[in-house]
């Protein structure tokens, strides 16, 4: 059984400076078809307003930018991603104290309420021991469907799926994270590390 302890890092906002997906979704898109599919996304823009749904808005971007793409496309879009944009994207800071962790020998775990395919290529960067995120769903041809295949990783949702993973009653040796999606997670930790991350990276 490994016994080392666990340290969990929401990833947006966390490690990053900003929203990963959204980042994604800009990049692949170009500025004229961003800005016509966020115009398109109007409506639901509106309606989460009244539900406040995270995982509703964001899966209708992922059918607005996405849906129909091969797998092994998405893939490849996302790992090129991650290899042209990390350096713009990490926190200094965060990946100090995420090598610290590492150096007294955790389990360093991602938890992630974007999609895991696109923050899988940094998660690998950084050798993360695990990642858990949103699921993207694929249909019968392995095509983005435009939904996803697991609730939004985001608030009890992280617990659970921790849970899901290391067992129940976990308790984790820190937690750090930056919204209030991540204060559930937060709660379970010894070391709870909220907005303790405000590094920008060096664009020199």
């Amino acid at each position: 059984m490994d016994e080392r302890p666990i340290a969990a890092f929401d990833f947006d906002g966390t490690l990053t400076v900003r929203d990963s997906f959204t980042a994604f979704l800009q990049w692949r898109a170009g500025p004229t078809r961003y800005a016509l599919g966020m115009a398109s996304l109007i409506p639901a823009a509106i309606r989460y307003l009244i539900d406040r749904d995270r995982g509703r808005i964001k899966a209708a971007a992922a059918r607005e930018f996405l849906a129909g793409l091969p797998r092994r496309e998405l893939e490849g879009l996302a790992a090129e991603f991650a290899a042209q944009q990390a350096q713009a994207l990490f926190r200094p800071d965060a990946l100090a104290t995420w090598r610290d962790w590492g150096e007294r020998g955790a389990r360093r775990v991602i938890v992630t309420a974007s999609p895991a395919v696109v923050v899988r290529p940094f998660a690998e960067r950084l050798q993360a021991d695990e990642l858990i995120g949103t699921e993207m769903a694929y249909d019968s041809q392995d095509r983005v469907s435009g939904g996803f295949a697991t609730a939004n990783c985001r608030g009890r949702e992280k617990v659970a799926r921790l849970e899901a993973r290391f067992g129940q009653g976990l308790r984790l040796a820190a937690a750090y994270g930056d919204t209030a999606g991540d204060r559930e997670m937060l709660a379970i930790a010894e070391t709870q590390g909220f907005c303790v991350f405000t590094g920008r990276p060096d664009r020199t």
